[in-house]
């Protein structure tokens, strides 16, 4: 069966779509001394380093995972209504922007759930979490993602054809010049709502799944002392 040819509109957000997640990659990225610190002043995060959330009511930390989404879908709204404004013209730039509210939306919730991304590895499981985020299935990659500078392309690359295939129908009302800032406002906060929500439920099964392993760890180490010790 032939493969049908993707839309001019697809290709389009696709290659925009590909264009900010690299840029994003290479140069945005939350810097997680600073976000600690607003995580304790402007969260009321009682933590002192981010092994501590580990400690910490899962609940809670839920709370503030919704509140840094819902921060990103407001300003991915602000910045979709003024680049809107321009229609398709303004699609490029404004994927681009979107991809870097997006992935900055993601590093957060990743450092709140405990998981920092200062080595290699630690970067490509936050590229997994935002293939999740999109719905990628990657279980072809996974046993070569200790190579990031080959694997975080890749990646960004199956990111990007499945997630222009997801919105590239919402986004063709940006045809319409009047309601394009509109549109534009909405589908941004809708995508960072979407993939903020995914996101957040990576990285709270993570956190769950090391809080249970730390969990064995010490009941196996009680059981293996002496009796009266």
């Amino acid at each position: 069966m032939a493969i049908e040819p993707k839309s001019w509109l697809r290709r389009r957000v696709e290659g925009a779509l590909q264009k900010g997640l690299t840029r994003a990659y290479e140069s945005v990225r939350v810097d997680p001394a600073k976000f600690l610190m607003q995580l304790r002043a402007g969260y009321r995060v009682p933590i002192s380093g981010y092994h501590g959330v580990f400690s910490l009511d899962v609940e809670g930390l839920d709370i503030v995972a919704d509140s840094i989404i819902r921060s990103g879908m407001k300003m991915a709204a602000v910045e979709g209504a003024g680049l809107g404004l321009g229609g398709l013209i303004t699609i490029v730039p404004d994927l681009g922007i979107l991809s870097a509210i997006t992935m900055r939306t993601i590093q957060k919730l990743s450092l709140l759930y405990g998981f920092e991304f200062n080595t290699d590895d630690e970067m490509a499981e936050l590229w997994i979490a935002a293939a999740s985020a999109a719905g990628v299935d990657l279980s072809r990659e996974l046993l070569e993602r200790e190579v990031v500078s080959k694997f975080v392309p890749r990646v960004i690359q199956r990111i990007a054809a499945k997630a222009s295939a997801e919105v590239v129908e919402k986004w063709a009302g940006r045809m319409i010049p009047l309601a394009s800032s509109a549109i534009g406002a909405g589908l941004n906060y809708w995508f960072v709502r979407a993939w903020g929500q995914r996101a957040m439920a990576h990285f709270r099964q993570r956190h769950l799944a090391v809080r249970e392993r730390d969990r064995a760890r010490v009941v196996e180490h009680q059981a293996s002392l002496p009796a009266g010790q």
